[in-house]
């Protein structure tokens, strides 16, 4: 995959660190380490493709564990280098989550995958991202795979906040007229997929899913309201979400989901 020049220029200007920094934003950090950390055992080795910034990969070294890192756009890796702190065991390294080559199989106990499939726009290749991450996997590893929601961000962005039009983008063919998936191309940014499309892509590998998460919910949707909660009601709110966020009946309602899954052996 040649590199997509609308996402390194869109990552070259965007804060992911912001972006996870303010309480809505919060919850789907949250939720994420909450679920790394049902599997991390101590002197586990991780690895994170797409690493960004690097928020997770730092998160996870500051609590002691041995990180490498991937990412594909060089400014992240110099925003990745700047955050990391003496005590971390960490490394950092450009690549593509398609080409992991120069990582031998089954090295890890714990692999990252929370951007890769944000920016991939066809199964071929989402699958090949999801097999390099199985393949550097240890048997009996657990892997953390994140996606962008369609019906989520359709809710928030479009009919709520009017960022994006949801009839032009009915228009473009970018949305089914009658079912409303949606369908995208580089020049969009981000893919949107639903919970069939996750199951579709790993229908094919030899894995087991440990969870299906709404790792967001409907905190951007309420993000002013989750945004001015004092303490005591944020807390409460993290309850009920992570009380929820495994609902059958809430999985579509949320702008990101974390597929968990363990590779057999």
């Amino acid at each position: 995959m040649e590199t997509n020049q609308y996402l390194t220029e869109f990552y070259n200007s965007y804060d992911e660190d912001s972006r996870l920094a303010p309480r809505h934003g919060s919850v789907e950090f949250l939720t994420t380490m909450r679920y790394i950390e049902k599997y991390i055992k101590p002197g586990d080795r991780v690895l994170e493709i797409g690493a960004g910034s690097g928020r997770y990969s730092h998160a996870l070294a500051r609590q002691g564990y041995a990180v490498d890192a991937v990412e594909l756009v060089e400014h992240n890796i110099q925003v990745f280098k700047q955050n990391t702190q003496p005590q971390e065991h960490i490394t950092v390294t450009q690549g593509n989550a398609l080409d992991l080559s120069a990582f031998p199989d089954g090295s890890y106990d714990i692999t990252l995958l929370l951007g890769p499939l944000y920016h991939l726009y066809d199964a071929g290749d989402k699958r090949q991202a999801i097999r390099e991450a199985l393949r550097v996997t240890k048997p009996g590893g657990v892997v953390f795979a994140a996606y962008v929601i369609s019906d989520g961000c359709l809710l928030d962005e479009g009919f709520n906040r009017g960022n994006i039009s949801v009839s032009q983008y009915v228009r473009d063919g970018l949305l089914d007229a009658k079912t409303f998936a949606a369908r995208s191309e580089p020049k969009d940014l981000f893919e949107l997929v639903r919970r069939e499309d996750v199951d579709e892509l790993m229908s094919v590998f030899d894995a087991v899913r440990l969870h299906y998460v709404a790792s967001d919910g409907c905190a951007l949707l309420l993000r002013e309201a989750v945004d001015a909660m004092d303490d005591e009601a944020f807390e409460l709110y993290l309850r009920y979400h992570f009380a929820t966020c495994e609902r059958e009946d809430l999985l579509g309602v949320t702008s990101h989901a974390l597929d968990v899954f363990r590779k057999r052996g």
